[in-house]
């Protein structure tokens, strides 16, 4: 998918690349009436309507399928994780899920702004949110294999900031 948004906005910008020459080499030569009624001007306004349906399709594909849900809705998440931030500590309700079901966490924070980060074995960054206090963000997640993933804090919160992992195990159903 990423590289299908990679190939298609290359294509849009040659695109556009083009237009702006055709319009550098154009604006040196005098408009001449028959130009104003007919020629390229006759392309304005399918070429606007073209462009609004393009910017309409793309936002339905976009948006249509986005990887989490809303915040106040339900979620259909089996493991649910609360997960609080203390300078310089996290705690977690469980630290074992199952591999291959959403995992709501639930996270928040006991004193000041944390970045929550879920990490794989090879600190590969999987997922993120941000822990403040007074207020619980959930952040859903299918774990697609089976192994020990570090939660790192992301948001400097003081001195014992690199002091705070924790790990969460995944395991096979």
């Amino acid at each position: 998918m990423q590289e299908l948004a990679w190939l298609i906005s290359l294509a849009l910008i040659i695109v556009c690349a083009a237009v702006f020459l055709a319009v550098i080499l154009k604006a040196g030569t005098e408009a001449k009436e028959q130009d104003i009624q007919g020629g390229p001007y006759r392309y304005r306004r399918p070429s606007f309507w073209a462009l609004v349906g393009i910017g309409v399709l793309t936002a339905i594909v976009s948006l249509s399928d986005l990887p989490y849900a809303a915040q106040g809705a339900s979620s259909k998440a089996s493991q649910v994780v609360e997960a609080t931030g203390y300078q310089w500590y996290w705690t977690l309700s469980r630290d074992e899920v199952s591999v291959g079901e959403p995992v709501e966490f639930r996270v928040t924070s006991a004193d000041v702004n944390h970045g929550f980060g879920i990490y794989d074995e090879s600190l590969r960054l999987l997922a993120q949110t941000q822990a403040m206090p007074g207020y619980t963000n959930r952040l859903r997640f299918t774990f697609q294999k089976p192994g020990k993933y570090r939660i790192l804090c992301l948001e400097y919160c003081g001195l014992g900031h690199h002091e705070m992992p924790a790990e969460i195990s995944v395991v096979a159903r």
